[in-house]
């Protein structure tokens, strides 16, 4: 074992001072950390053990043989001691160094007090008590052994690994290399199966995130809502489609749907302007209200300006129509509405494809 004996010398203000230096190359451990009182500077020889370098920081220490060691980098080491993890900071990167060690005096700076008592050092935190204790060793040093967390480019830098796609959960990870596919698409593959090499495994308890974001639409408009009306005219159901391209010979843009929600009779009115759904549904009114003897009591709607405004709210209030609005944005609310928008336009589709008529008579094949 050979020790090199160093002093303090304090001729040059400009470099740090390394008293206590231990030149044991060829038995050296770098997960050894050496308790230094008279180290001036955390450092370490290894590059791999810093989680985060400063390389731009450049300096050097001088040891008490008057030769000196250049530092090439400050940074942060992250230092696992019996299971709890401890931060160092402004840590010396000094390459020819082959000991780590720490510094007493920077401990000290730091807040952590240390004592030496009965062959043991041991180091407080002034909020959690004691947090590293040492026995002293047969060579009368204070030596803690501590697994380094590094990051993974410092730990593949001197050697090349293959990076894997690694899950604790198969499913899942089969999950995402069949494009995020259902567990049931998977479990068809595994019965049928489909795919060679597919191992067996049980749809996982959590929920993909990923598939929640990628794969979320609107839902299904209802045909049948969650009520419904005891007797006619109870509940009107009311919606526009259009503009419909081209318009009509006559002017015409726009539909004007009612459907009664007990006997889901439907009216429909053809307008050129939307402005001129109060007109029509006054008349509607009228003509339904003579037919059944019954009054129109409640109108379900959207939130369109046709039905909102204070000419016809104010016409609702005074023949006593409770309105339904619906919320913005959101056709599935009204749904028996839209879907005989889509029923009406589905036939006149059809019916001018069928026989080869011009679109301009659209009115034509819906009447």
């Amino acid at each position: 074992m050979n020790l090199t004996a160093n002093y303090v010398e304090l001729d040059d203000e400009n470099e740090m001072l390394l008293m206590s230096y231990v030149t044991l190359a060829k038995t050296t451990r770098n997960d050894a950390w050496f308790l230094d009182s008279g180290c001036s500077n955390h450092m370490c020889g290894y590059r791999g053990m810093f989680s985060y370098l400063d390389e731009n920081f450049q300096h050097s220490v001088k040891l008490g043989n008057n030769s000196r060691m250049a530092v090439v980098g400050k940074g942060r080491v992250k230092l696992m001691i019996n299971g709890i993890r401890h931060v160092v900071n402004d840590v010396y990167y000094v390459p020819e160094l082959k000991n780590n060690l720490l510094s007493i005096g920077q401990l000290q700076e730091r807040g952590l007090t240390i004592v030496i008592k009965n062959g043991v050092c041991k180091i407080y935190h002034p909020e959690k008590g004691l947090i590293i204790q040492t026995k002293m060793s047969a060579n009368r040093m204070f030596i803690l052994l501590a697994q380094t967390q590094a990051p993974v480019h410092a730990q593949t830098q001197n050697q090349e690994n293959c990076l894997l796609t690694s899950s604790q959960n198969p499913s899942v990870l089969w999950h995402r290399r069949f494009g995020h596919l259902s567990y049931k698409g998977l479990r068809t593959l595994q019965w049928r199966h489909m795919v060679h090499g597919l191992p067996t495994f049980l749809a996982p308890t959590i929920t993909c995130i990923n598939c929640l974001n990628g794969k979320q639409h609107r839902e299904v408009m209802l045909k049948h809502g969650n009520w419904r009306a005891n007797q006619k005219l109870e509940l009107i159901h009311a919606d526009i489609c259009g503009p419909i391209s081209p318009e009509s010979n006559s002017g015409k843009r726009y539909i004007l749907c009612f459907i009664d929600d007990f006997s889901r009779n439907s009216w429909a009115f053809l307008l050129a302007t939307k402005s001129e759904a109060f007109i029509y549904f006054k008349k509607f009114k009228a003509m339904v209200e003579k037919e059944t003897l019954l009054h129109v009591k409640c109108l379900r709607i959207d939130r369109g300006g046709e039905f909102t405004s204070s000419e016809f709210n104010k016409f609702c209030s005074q023949q006593g129509i409770k309105g339904q609005l619906t919320t913005a944005y959101t056709p599935q609310q009204n749904g028996v509405a839209e879907s005989k928008n889509q029923t009406v336009m589905n036939i006149v589709r059809s019916i001018l494809s069928g026989k080869g008529i011009l679109k301009p008579f659209w009115p034509e094949a819906m009447n």
